[in-house]
């Protein structure tokens, strides 16, 4: 399935019935009167998070909903039916911003959240509705009112615990796999993973936490350059990231800063989330390298620094314990305690 994370559409909601003009005739009833009923309600556009969904692709091929108009009211005082509503189902995590994709309508960061995006329009008064002792025989009913007519913007925030961030093949997808049963494609040239990838971490027995892999940033992608910072988005919601720096590049300061230049650009709190920096792909290098390599990058971020290897699994349980420390703490609502990446054969 083709992963879509950004959506326009155009929703109008139902106009209300028209109340109609009666009057009852019927044989050996002397008197008779007004009994035109009312017009229905038109139908509402509601739009709701649902369980089993994980891309806005159902809206690349239907971008306009309409709820269908009341009914009209009839003689017998009978009156219109409501029309029916419409209700668009996304993925938890959806936004739905205004027009200007700037201005925040909702925000359905759970399965069940429901919110109305258009009224449907009232039903009309039929001639019944405005009989009194003064007036005994109206001859004036009521239109529907029009429905609301919209244009809205949605936009998929994946709803994620963690965050994999770091350089085009600095082997984020080969760490997904590594901790997770997701498949992202692995391959020696950059930017393999096109689109976000989720994976369930299992730590422990019974704890579960939710990662995100998504695709690499480069110099300038605030700017544009590369894939742009688009897809950031995905780890707003994250408790926490985990920065990976390929170990087999010479500077891996630079190669840290780099990332951290972008998140600071694109702003939305990114660059204070709490970060775990690891060095990937120690299986590579020699003991001496590897000291040397870590040293700098301990330098650069100003962090310990976490040696790992998605191959082989070396140093991924220290960096999955640090991890789930940081999200435990988000769920409690308490501050988390920094890690210490130096502390040896400590295991969840």
């Amino acid at each position: 399935m083709k992963f879509l994370d950004q959506a326009k559409i155009y929703v109008r909601s139902g106009n209300g019935g028209a109340g109609c003009v009666s009057f009852r005739r019927e044989k050996f009833i002397e008197y008779g009167g007004p009994d035109g009923g009312d017009g229905g309600r038109g139908g509402d556009v509601w739009i709701e998070a649902v369980e089993g969904l994980n891309t806005l692709i159902d809206y690349r091929y239907q971008q306009h909903f309409k709820a269908k108009t009341g009914g009209h009211g009839m003689g017998q005082n009978r009156h219109g039916a409501d029309g029916e509503d419409v209700v668009l189902k996304v993925p938890v995590g959806t936004q739905v911003l205004d027009e200007d994709k700037e201005t925040l309508i909702a925000d359905l960061a759970k399965a069940g959240d429901r919110v109305l995006l258009a009224k449907g329009g009232n039903g009309g008064f039929g001639n019944a509705h405005f009989k009194s002792s003064v007036n005994q025989a109206p001859r004036r009913a009521n239109p529907g009112l029009e429905g609301e007519e919209r244009v809205f913007w949605l936009r998929l925030k994946l709803i994620a615990d963690a965050g994999l961030i770091g350089l085009p093949n600095a082997g984020k997808s080969t760490f997904l796999r590594a901790v997770s049963a997701a498949t992202p494609k692995v391959a020696d040239y950059p930017f393999t993973t096109l689109f976000p990838h989720l994976g369930v971490v299992t730590v422990g027995e019974s704890e579960r936490f939710v990662i995100a892999d998504i695709p690499g940033l480069i110099e300038g992608a605030a700017e544009g350059q590369g894939l742009g910072t688009r897809f950031l988005g995905h780890i707003e919601r994250c408790a926490a990231l985990v920065h990976l720096i390929d170990g087999t590049e010479e500077k891996v300061g630079e190669a840290y800063r780099i990332v951290r230049r972008e998140l600071e650009a694109y702003g939305a709190g990114l660059e204070d989330k709490p970060e775990i920096v690891a060095l990937n792909k120690i299986d590579a290098l020699d003991a001496e390298t590897l000291k040397k390599r870590k040293a700098a990058l301990k330098r650069a971020c100003g962090k310990p620094v976490y040696p790992v290897s998605g191959v082989s699994g070396a140093g991924v349980k220290d960096v999955l314990a640090a991890l789930a420390g940081f999200v435990r703490a988000r769920r409690a609502g308490a501050a988390p305690a920094a890690p210490d990446a130096d502390k040896e054969g400590w295991t969840p």
